[in-house]
């Protein structure tokens, strides 16, 4: 956790806020300030102590600003279709009919709209990763979601740790959108 307290921007009581998580640096514990699922909330803690202890291990690098698809990552193209299936369809599906709902979902991640498709948005997912959702709406096409990440991405942490924070990233955008007040 020491090296955690050098790499992330925390607040004065030692609290690092991303993705509706707050992770309590002295204590070691990770809690759930956006949504009360404690039944994912537990899976979420585990998946995220992984991460975390990779993250750790990698070598942070400014971001670039080149986005990349999750295939151009390094061996990103031997994982692509399931990262489409569990990081990018959950997005055209959940956002898909109201793009704009996209953008209020993510404020509430830390997110920062963007000028792409008919929706995006940058989520800051941990301290030096963006990810970058883009949303093309349905129309009479189905709706189609593109992620990306930074070219700096790998320095942080290795592809499949990108994928499964895609992932849960995605997951976390769709539970957000859920909170939303409907129109």
């Amino acid at each position: 956790m020491e090296q955690l307290k050098t790499r992330l921007p925390l607040k004065e009581d030692n609290i690092y806020d991303f993705l509706g998580y707050s992770l309590d640096i002295s204590k070691g514990s990770i809690q759930d300030r956006a949504f009360s699922d404690s039944k994912q909330t537990e899976f979420d803690a585990q998946v995220l102590g992984v991460i975390l202890s990779h993250y750790i291990s990698g070598k942070p690098a400014p971001t670039t600003g080149i986005l990349m698809k999750f295939n151009k990552l390094q061996g990103g193209y031997a994982y692509e279709r399931a990262f489409e299936t569990r990081a990018t369809q959950p997005i055209a599906k959940a956002f898909g009919k109201k793009p704009a709902d996209l953008l209020e979902a993510g404020k509430l991640l830390g997110g920062i709209p963007l000028k792409y498709g008919d929706s995006s948005i940058q989520i800051p997912a941990l301290e030096g990763i963006p990810i970058v959702y883009i949303l093309w709406a349905e129309t009479e096409f189905h709706s189609y979601a593109t992620v990306l990440f930074d070219q700096s991405a790998n320095s942080y942490l290795p592809t499949e740790d990108l994928a499964v924070l895609a992932e849960l990233t995605s997951s976390r955008l769709v539970k957000a959108r859920n909170i939303l007040p409907t129109q």
